[in-house]
């Protein structure tokens, strides 16, 4: 799959290795050095994915992905030193896509590329408008209505429920939520999951939508539901 990636890194050496890597793969890439100039490049060629680098001048990786999921759902891929556990759920709750530390291995790197390009490919193929009693899904859109009001989730919390609502009334265990949302991604604990849900579950309100089936997972509720 050939695809058009931007690369925004502020240490030259990194970035010349960054686009070894995906051009070796096939893709085109772009590289810029801050993070005023990956909005910009972003806005203007629309690339199929982008690689930030957390610390970078004038505005840093965490603020880009910030602005960016807001105006579009590209996938995101963030590069940092930081290794908390703390770190990594700041970046994902922004709406970063995945997470990877430095150093890393190429074969690493381009194996997440990988995921999430087949994952943006199968959701761009496969757009569905789902609804649960009132509660809409448009997955074309990136949009969640409760009641016809609008419901803003970051990328992973719209990951599982998208997930959940293909397959209603099914119990999704925490480890195929984790291999289908956080993909290559094995440093993910359960306790991820559940605070994902507990942030969706406050943002859509008291409706019984996302139920937890003790010992197992969680999984949507199967009244009413049509595509």
């Amino acid at each position: 799959m050939t695809a058009r990636i931007l690369v925004a890194e502020d240490d030259v050496k990194q970035a010349g290795l960054i686009r070894i890597y995906l051009e070796r793969e096939g893709h085109d890439v772009q590289v810029v050095g801050d993070g005023r100039s990956a909005l910009e490049r972003a806005r203007g060629s629309r690339p199929d994915l982008i690689v930030l680098d957390v610390m970078m001048p004038t505005v840093d990786g965490l603020d880009v992905t910030r602005i960016l999921r807001a105006e579009s759902d590209v996938p995101i891929l963030l590069l940092t030193a930081r290794a908390t556990e703390e770190d990594m759920l700041l970046g994902l709750d922004l709406g970063a896509d995945d997470y990877i530390t430095k150093p890393y291995s190429p074969r690493e790197f381009t194996a997440r590329v990988r995921v999430l390009l087949r994952r943006a490919q199968g959701s761009a193929a496969a757009p569905a408008v789902f609804r649960v009693g009132d509660l809409v899904i448009d997955t074309a859109r990136f949009e969640v209505r409760v009641a016809g009001e609008p419901v803003v989730l970051t990328g992973k919390e719209f990951a599982i429920l998208s997930m959940l609502a293909e397959d209603p009334g099914r119990v999704f265990t925490r480890v195929q939520i984790i291999d289908r949302v956080f993909g290559f991604d094995r440093t993910v604990l359960q306790r991820t999951v559940d605070a994902h849900v507990m942030n969706l579950r406050k943002k859509m309100g008291p409706g019984e939508y996302v139920e937890t089936v003790y010992g197992r997972g969680y999984r949507l509720s199967d009244g009413a539901v049509e595509r």
